[in-house]
């Protein structure tokens, strides 16, 4: 019953990119980086977004998007690609493993933007 499952999207790197920002939003972010998507995936969050590709490619539109209000957007990096099946809530049932984690986080990061 350990069946193998291979991964989704060999060769790529997936980071979440959070905003804290009292003049920017996680849509600002999301319209700044489909300016230069263009190998990428995304997926929009209630925090920020995920972004899964080829890492030159992911660097670039991470580059772009810090652009906008670069002591407020934070990255990190992720372990797996949205929807795959090994971490999905779709296939485990329940909150995400990590949601928690991300929303512990968020509480930090404002004291970390505002350099406290």
């Amino acid at each position: 019953m350990n069946e193998k499952i291979p991964p989704l999207y060999a060769g790529t790197v997936t980071k979440y990119v959070f905003v804290e920002s009292y003049k920017t939003t996680p849509d600002d972010i999301a319209v700044r980086a489909y300016e230069v998507a263009q190998r990428v995936m995304i997926k929009e969050t209630c925090f920020g977004m995920q972004i899964t590709g080829e890492e030159s490619d992911v660097e670039a539109v991470i580059a772009h998007i810090r652009e906008l209000d670069p002591t407020h957007i934070f990255v990190k990096d992720r372990g797996f690609p949205p929807g795959d099946p090994r971490r999905c809530r779709a296939n485990l049932g329940g909150a995400r493993p990590g949601y928690f984690g991300h929303e512990f986080e968020m509480g930090l990061i404002r004291w970390i933007s505002r350099g406290q």
